[in-house]
This record gives C-alpha cells, sequence and structure tokens, in this order.
C-alpha cells in the first residue's frame, strides 16, 4: 500500500469516475484502474463497485476511504511543516445532535484560529448519522449525550463500531421554551404541566428508536408530539403553538436570540453530554481545540 494508491482512492471517489479522476490526477486511465486494482488485491476486498453508471463505495470501501483521507490529511501536515514548509489547508470536520453550544464552539473555534485558508464541516443531524459519521471517519470526532436508559445500548453499538464516548459534563433536565409560554415566568415545571403543550423533538427517520431520541424522557406518553427535523422549525414552532423541547438548559442567545428561556423540570434524571471517537484514532490539534471549546460550557451548566 503506498501514499499515491491512497490519493487515488480519494480522488476517484470524489469523482465517481475513474476516467474523470485519472484527468484531475495527470495519469492515463489504466494506470489508475491498475493501480486502485493492486490495492483491493493487498487489502482482500474491493473498494469499488464498478458499473456502466458510474463508480460507488462498497461498505468496507466507504469505511477504508475514512482511514485513507485522514492518513493523508497527517502526510500534508507533515509535509507542509517538515518539508516542503508551505501553508496547508487544514481541515476539521465534526457531527453532533442538535446542540447550539457546539455549534457556537465550531465557530469559536473558527475564530481562534483566523487561517487564510481551511476546510470545515459541521454536520448538524440525527443520531444513527452522527456514530456512522465518526465510525467511517467522514467526521473526527461526534458531539450526543448519553444517560442511564440509553447508555448501555449506545455504549454496545459505539463498541462494536471501533468507537468510545468521552464524558465532558452532566447536566439537569430543562424545558426549552417560548419567553411567550405561560410556564416560561415558573422556576421549576413538572411534566404533567407540559403535557397541556406540543413537545417537540427531532425526527430520527428510519432510525427513530427510543434510544436514538435527542431527548430525554423518550419513552413518556406525551398527548402531544411534534416531530422536526431541524432546528429552526422547533424555535418557529416554540413561538408559533407554545411548543417545548426537553435540553440540557445549556442557552446560547448569541445564535437563537433572546426570545427563549430554559425551566427546570422537576426530575431526578441527569444526562452526561460528550463526544465519541474512533477508539485507537489520535485527535488532531483541530479537534483537541474543539474539545476544549465544548468543554467550557461545564461552567455554564444550570442547576
Amino acid at each position: 500500500m503506498t501514499l499515491n494508491q491512497l490519493k487515488y482512492i480519494i480522488a476517484v471517489s470524489k469523482e465517481n469516475s475513474l476516467n474523470d479522476a485519472a484527468k484531475k490526477l495527470f495519469i492515463s486511465q489504466p494506470s489508475l484502474s491498475a493501480a486502485v486494482r493492486s490495492l483491493e488485491e493487498e487489502l482482500g476486498f474491493d473498494v469499488f463497485i464498478r458499473s456502466k453508471s458510474g463508480i460507488t463505495l462498497t461498505t468496507k470501501g466507504t469505511e477504508f476511504l475514512g482511514y485513507a483521507r485522514s492518513v493523508v490529511e497527517q502526510f500534508d501536515i507533515l509535509d507542509a511543516k517538515y518539508i516542503s514548509k508551505n501553508n496547508v489547508k487544514r481541515s476539521f470536520h465534526v457531527s453532533m445532535q442538535h446542540y447550539t453550544f457546539a455549534v457556537n464552539a465550531f465557530v469559536e473555534l473558527i475564530k481562534q484560529y483566523g487561517m487564510d485558508e481551511y476546510e470545515f464541516e459541521i454536520d448538524e443531524t440525527k443520531t444513527y448519522e452522527v456514530i456512522e459519521n465518526v465510525k467511517n471517519q467522514k467526521s473526527e470526532i461526534g458531539v450526543l449525550y448519553m444517560n442511564e436508559y440509553n447508555r448501555n445500548v449506545l455504549g454496545k453499538i459505539l463498541s462494536e463500531a471501533g468507537l468510545k464516548f468521552t464524558p465532558l459534563f452532566e447536566c439537569g433536565i430543562y424545558a426549552y421554551m417560548s419567553k411567550g409560554n405561560p410556564l416560561s415566568k415558573k422556576k421549576e415545571v413538572t411534566m404533567s404541566e407540559l403535557d397541556e403543550y406540543p413537545c417537540l423533538a427531532f425526527a430520527q427517520g428510519e432510525f427513530n428508536s427510543f434510544y436514538f431520541a435527542e431527548e430525554v424522557m423518550s419513552t413518556y406518553e406525551y398527548k402531544r408530539l411534534i416531530r422536526a427535523n431541524d432546528r429552526a422549525t422547533l424555535l418557529n414552532l416554540m413561538v408559533g403553538i407554545n411548543g417545548y423541547t426537553l435540553c440540557s438548559g445549556i442557552i446560547c442567545e448569541d445564535l437563537n436570540g433572546t426570545d427563549y428561556c430554559a425551566v427546570k423540570l422537576k426530575t431526578d434524571e441527569r444526562m452526561t453530554i460528550g463526544y465519541i471517537s474512533g477508539k485507537s484514532s489520535i485527535i488532531s490539534e483541530m479537534g483537541q481545540k474543539y474539545i476544549e471549546e465544548l468543554a467550557k460550557y461545564k461552567e455554564k451548566v444550570l442547576e
């Protein structure tokens, strides 16, 4: 296995075509095909599925591509720092459940570096996709929560995927709602009081298991439940129909505005916010900085 072969695999996956990738790499198509086939023989599995409509990655190929990208990125950094001594375009990819504070930490990371060239990616998505993105190394780390209910199931899923969960901080449960909600003035609310209003939850698609829910109390029998795909829609529903969602209580007014508040839920339940990463992965400098920004929110946990 050579570094060039890894670069070839990455190029082919971007173009979905051996011919187009060969043009970008300035080599002949037969040479590229031979190099890819040689690597596949060495690996013992097909990285690509070849068809008349083009080339797509196999399941194993998708996983291998993640490792290939990591190796090539690390080599580029080493080359820029110690050999060519040129600036390198830095990259960092993170996936997360729908947490405003995790987005805000990403914003602070970008502000800190102030680099001329970078390629960052943030994926605010479903729980299953957060896990898959880190498993396949599309994202270096993923941000999610665990509690007593989902810990064993998610822990097993992460272990089988070669991932680990690292806790950052623990927090209570809060009802996040518009300041126009009649309950917003209370210091504490009960689930029976919240029953009079629609509960808002993030849709998890085909993986809509209670264990993948982004909100705690996922097994509670809600009288009114509305699922949505994005945070902006949930915020609009909070204002439009006095809906609420259950969360950590960490408020980022810089991003969500000042029209919302968090009211303590009367329960003994707790949630642990943390991040997932590969068991054997070395977290990059950018990843470490992002984790440091996330950890700062421990000081903002409401009790």
